[in-house]
């Protein structure tokens, strides 16, 4: 079985939307997910830019989806322990988060100062739970680290989501910490991230990642990648401090 999950296109962040390249990107993006076997499963956050670009890949097939409340972004907030404003745990300063270990490890990442002051462990059982809860639907029900599994097929499933819970339900499926994704990778905007089951025991499943933000069906339409929630590669003088429209990736 084949997992996607799709980051937004280019978003307009002023009235949750896509702006006129995002709306672009889901179009080519649809082309390419239109040309996928066997989906036996599509979902989507319920935030308006999701919405928008599953739109597209939607009508071309005839589908609709299930819009499931969880997965609109990564919404645990923590206490900033700078300024001590509530803040997303997604996007620290570098000199702030890479002093502390436990941030790196999968099982005390929570237990960590950065994170505490607010309700991420609660968000964050409630991806898990969502996800875990998803596959159960489709027959791969957790145990321990693995997932058991009596069918397990070369069907796929559509996530349309956000670079924060992407990045948890990645971080879930592969026994990584968050924070090491969150802060050491980027999807941008409409791309494609794929997780394959691996079944090296009858009824045994694990996820692999294949592709992290694959934009393949961007440069296929010769159109340029989008840099939404990026800083820029070299120092322009803009505020290292995160910006409000990071709030909701």
């Amino acid at each position: 079985m084949k997992l996607m999950l799709i980051r937004h296109a280019e978003p307009d962040y002023a009235v949750d939307s896509l702006t006129e390249k995002g709306r672009r990107e889901a179009e080519l993006l649809s082309r390419r997910l239109c040309r996928i076997p066997d989906i036996s499963g599509i979902y989507v956050s319920p935030l308006g830019r999701a919405q928008d670009t599953a739109a597209y890949t939607l009508k071309k097939l005839g589908r609709t989806a299930e819009t499931l409340p969880w997965l609109a972004e990564f919404r645990g907030r923590c206490v900033d322990t700078q300024s001590g404003e509530s803040r997303i745990p997604w996007d620290f300063q570098p000199r702030l988060w890479q002093p502390h270990e436990a941030l790196r490890d999968r099982r005390a990442w929570l237990g960590d100062s950065l994170v505490q002051g607010g309700d991420v462990a609660q968000i964050w059982q409630e991806t898990c739970e969502g996800l875990d809860t998803l596959l159960a639907h489709h027959g791969y029900v957790r145990q321990d680290d693995l997932y058991l599994c009596s069918h397990n097929g070369n069907d796929t499933i559509l996530i349309f989501c956000h670079f924060g819970i992407a990045m948890a339900m990645l971080a879930h499926l592969t026994g990584i910490s968050p924070v090491s994704l969150w802060q050491g990778f980027c999807a941008q905007p409409s791309s494609v991230t794929t997780l394959i089951t691996e079944e090296r025991v009858k009824g045994e499943v694990v996820f692999r990642c294949m592709q992290l933000g694959d934009l393949s069906h961007l440069y296929a339409g010769d159109e340029r990648y989008s840099t939404a929630g990026l800083y820029p590669e070299c120092y322009t003088g803009r505020d290292s401090t995160c910006p409000p429209e990071w709030d909701e990736e």
